[in-house]
């Protein structure tokens, strides 16, 4: 199954493991209450270290007795806030899904997952019914029309495709297409030295699906296998490549597309994905394409059925017998470092709560997230737009030319808050009770052509990206909006009991990331109506460009394993929305207190309690396997990092904490970067 290939906005975080149901519980009573779900005003004490120097190791000044106390537990590659409140979420669907009935598509959904002695009965027929139709293929044509109709199924492809607005004009959808192929997370892990534990875990993973699936010679399929995608790594775009919005902007028709890549059948391809000629697509990765297209031409087809094999038992192992599920297991382990799997309740919840994603969201948002939190979390974003509108005014190193468009941009921003004003249907999607394998097959095709529906169509604005029960955020990008789905407006990011300081610190930080991602090293390069387009005058984006190059070395610095450093040109535009965002909320929280002075707390003052909120919501501990995946495969610094790393560039935290020369995260003034 393949994702999409978009030039589009970012999201907040991409870590994703899940508090307790005591902790929920609790967190549910405080809010019956009137109190402040964490402490007494929504920032926990007993987890700092105040032995430490803010300057210092702020992250040890706010987390540090927690970081010490704090085990990563063993089915997890990381743990923090996110992690926390992600579980505390799933309790939630999980009591949703648990309370539908068996006949309901939820209800039947979530029992034919959950059926494991059903599971073992079945066996692998189902899937040895995907792999005769594979078998059957007798020709390179075949093949390519069997991998363009992957999408949504089991199944992989060299290239892969999504639909989004046009780069020209983004009120039409078009089809994105872009590199695809790989087994490993990033093309590094095929070669780079310090994936070696990684490769050999996913060749030995390979020899036993092949075993497994009847294969003749195991080794000799996995060599071959190791060996296609290696070649498939090395043609392919970088991932800090993939950020530069004028690198993926490649327009051309299905025509010219045949010219230029002519390795592949794509009226096969298109065929069997069910897409007609375009005049317009975009072509991402452009050269990579090209050459996957060459390579594909001169790979036989037996080696592309092995490989195609591989992926549809790799991809439909989760949803099989016990011993395929432990036999990826154990090879993912080694990616992120965990010990045990996660549950399976909670591999459950997540199947459902993807699939049928906005039926379960609608649930969601009827008995767990109040008018009221609606109403406040719009007008923190409006005073957040209100701030950003005025650091645009006030910035020094921006023409008036720029101020002016980037001000349009902000005002057309659009903000969608907790779930949609329309919940999409799932009338046309059979579930059937005790069928896993083929539900999710089902969801996964009925998906993918609920997106496909879209091409050549009008961009519906009022579309979410993420479903209302995600811990998340994101900027539309080509779309000009920014989006705060219901379950991230919780504690720690959000509670409507806490102090102001705290709100504005944590979901403050968070709208301010968003609406920072619309003007960050990419964003900028998209006008008010969402194309693409430069709208800076020179000497601005000189400027700009240069702050982002005394940002990132800042980041450069980061050594958060042994050899392994953060990638500013990685995580440029995430590093930039944090300390935007964090910036643009501080202007809102001081205009929040309409001239007066904030009480002080426990000895903090509101300016404090605001910058350590920001860091516990950052609370992480990961695991070194995680934090190599992290730094290679993600746009985001690891939390522990995002906790200080863009403070140090903010004058008004040196003053709350009166950080001083001499102190390990001190820069001087005239060092610090200024952006937004």
């Amino acid at each position: 199954m393949k994702s999409r290939f978009l030039i589009a906005g970012a999201a907040l975080a991409v870590l994703a493991l899940p508090l307790a149901t005591a902790q929920l519980g609790a967190q549910a009573a405080a809010a019956v209450a009137g109190k402040a779900a964490i402490g007494t005003w929504g920032f926990d004490l007993s987890g700092q270290d105040t032995s430490v120097k803010p300057g210092d190791d702020f992250f040890r000044f706010v987390s540090g007795k927690w970081d010490d106390r704090t085990e990563i537990p063993a089915d997890r590659a990381s743990f923090g806030s996110f992690d926390i409140l992600r579980d505390a979420t799933q309790d939630q669907v999980k009591s949703l899904i648990t309370a539908a009935p068996a006949a309901s598509k939820i209800g039947a959904f979530y029992s034919s997952f959950m059926d494991e002695k059903k599971l073992e009965r079945v066996g692998l027929a189902p899937l040895k019914r995907d792999l005769a139709k594979l078998n059957a293929i007798k020709s390179k044509a075949q093949f390519t029309r069997f991998m363009g109709a992957s999408n949504g199924v089991f199944g992989s492809s060299i290239v892969g495709f999504g639909i989004g607005a046009d780069t020209a004009n983004p009120e039409l959808n078009v089809i994105y297409m872009g590199q695809s192929g790989l087994g490993l997370p990033e093309r590094e892990y095929y070669f780079a030295d310090q994936f070696k534990k990684q490769r050999e875990a996913y060749k030995a993973y390979i020899v036993r699906t092949m075993t497994t699936i009847g294969h003749p010679d195991p080794a000799k399929a996995a060599d071959t296998i190791m060996g296609f995608e290696t070649e498939i790594a090395y043609k392919s775009w970088k991932r800090a490549d993939r950020r530069q919005i004028e690198k993926l902007n490649n327009p051309m028709s299905s025509a010219e597309l045949a010219t230029y890549a002519p390795g592949i059948d794509w009226n096969a391809y298109f065929a069997g994905a069910k897409v007609p000629a375009q005049k317009r697509l975009i072509v991402g990765e452009n050269t990579a394409v090209k050459a996957l297209s060459a390579l594909y031409a001169e790979t036989p087809l037996a080696t592309l059925k092995t490989w195609q094999a591989f992926h549809i038992a790799d991809q439909a192992s989760p949803y099989l017998t016990k011993a395929m599920v432990d036999s990826r297991f154990e090879y993912t382990k080694t990616l992120s470092g965990q010990t045990e799997n996660r549950p399976r309740w909670r591999r459950g919840v997540d199947l459902v709560g993807g699939s049928l994603g906005e039926l379960v969201g609608q649930d969601y948002v009827n008995k767990f997230f109040p008018a009221s939190s609606k109403a406040k979390m719009e007008s923190l974003v409006a005073n957040l737009k209100v701030a950003m509108a005025g650091r645009i005014k006030a910035n020094d190193w921006m023409s008036a030319p720029t101020k002016a468009a980037a001000l349009e941009k902000l005002n057309k921003m659009e903000v969608m808050v907790g779930y949609p004003d329309e919940f999409r249907s799932y009338a046309g999607l059979t579930v059937v009770p005790g069928d896993l394998y083929g539900n999710v097959q089902r969801a996964g095709a009925f998906n993918a052509a609920y997106e496909l529906a879209d091409l050549g169509k009008k961009v519906d604005r009022k579309k979410w990206g993420m479903n209302p029960q995600t811990v998340n955020a994101y900027n539309g990008g080509l779309e000009n909006k920014i989006v705060f789905p219901a379950a991230i407006l919780q504690p720690p990011f959000f509670d409507p009991n806490a102090d102001d300081a705290v709100n504005y610190g944590a979901i403050g930080g968070v709208i301010g990331h968003e609406i920072i991602h619309g003007f960050d090293d990419q964003g900028r390069k998209i006008d008010a109506t969402g194309a693409v387009r430069d709208w800076w005058t020179a000497e601005d984006a000189k400027r700009f460009e240069e702050q982002a190059k005394v940002f990132g070395a800042q980041y450069a610095q980061f050594e958060v394993a042994p050899g392994a450093f953060i990638n500013p040109a990685l995580s440029m535009g995430e590093n930039i929305a944090d300390l935007g965002g964090i910036s643009v909320s501080l202007d809102a929280y001081r205009t929040s207190l309409g001239g007066k002075t904030a009480a002080v707390l426990d000895g903090m003052t509101g300016e404090q309690r605001f910058f350590v909120a920001w860091g516990q919501v950052w609370r992480t501990k990961m695991r070194e396997a995680a934090l190599r995946s992290q730094v290679n495969t993600g746009p985001h610094s690891p939390g522990m990092y995002r906790s200080f790393a863009p403070l140090r560039n903010v004058d008004s935290w040196y003053t709350a904490f009166n950080v001083q020369p001499g102190e390990k995260l001190y820069i001087a003034p005239e060092k610090r970067a200024r952006l937004w």
